[in-house]
């Protein structure tokens, strides 16, 4: 089993930075991409930005220049620095992680952590 932590959510004003992580553990061979989404009330799940293992990035064009993605694969890390946060990005951000676990492909999504951004 693979253990997704999140952490890094809170309450901000505009124009404030938030940095999240998400810490991936457990029977773990490999990681492979590592993405963020969010899920703001009464919408749907929509991608923020990916890591591929690699290193190359892909952002959502509502949070470009605003937003970097980043990795420690080390420690099997993500991070997510929020800056210019505006109202428009509060959400529940989740973490999700394509692995290679006991020598199979599996995907993990992480237990969601709040960002709520006040005007």
């Amino acid at each position: 089993q693979v253990q997704l932590v999140e952490s890094g959510g809170g309450l901000t004003q505009a124009g404030g930075s938030l940095r999240l992580s998400c810490a991936a553990s457990g029977s773990i061979d490999y990681v492979n991409a590592m993405s963020w989404y969010r899920q703001a009330p009464g919408d749907q799940r929509r991608l923020v930005a990916r890591i591929t293992d690699g290193g190359r990035t892909n952002y959502a064009d509502s949070v470009k220049g605003r937003f970097t993605i980043s990795r420690d694969s080390a420690i099997n890390t993500m991070y997510l620095q929020m800056n210019s946060l505006g109202p428009e990005d509060t959400a529940v951000y989740y973490c999700y992680v394509d692995v290679i676990e006991r020598g199979w492909a599996q995907e993990y999504w992480g237990q969601g952590t709040q960002v709520t951004v006040s005007s």
